[in-house]
């Protein structure tokens, strides 16, 4: 793993919410730590309602982690652009987080523990 990456189980039950809809709810998010930047939570793709996700044509480059997909959350009362994103295919230094999808807080997503 990349020396300024760490990735843990993040402790508790952890819970992602957009538009008044809970898109996920999980004890078994990811907790990943990089560099000085704030703490990532990624959420197991399998607790994540994807029936609220749709896949954009954006990706992402990161030299540590690979290639990111990049999803909107869409629900009754809105569409948050870009949401979300996924390392599908991670370099191997990182393969914990395949399977995992985590997202950018904002006014309209809230990551939160619970």
């Amino acid at each position: 793993m990349a020396d300024h990456i760490t990735i843990r189980k993040a402790p508790g039950k952890w819970s992602v919410r957009s538009g008044g809809a809970i898109l996920g709810e999980t004890t078994n998010a990811l907790e990943l730590l990089e560099g000085d930047r704030a703490p990532v939570i990624y959420f197991p793709r399998a607790d994540i309602a994807m029936a609220f996700l749709d896949r954009t044509e954006k990706v992402t480059h990161c030299p540590h982690k690979g290639d990111a997909a990049h999803f909107s959350i869409v629900n009754k009362s809105s569409v948050t652009e870009n949401a979300v994103w996924s390392y599908e295919d991670p370099i191997p230094a990182v393969t914990e987080i395949k399977e995992y999808m985590a997202f950018y807080p904002s006014d309209s997503v809230k990551v939160e523990q619970i």
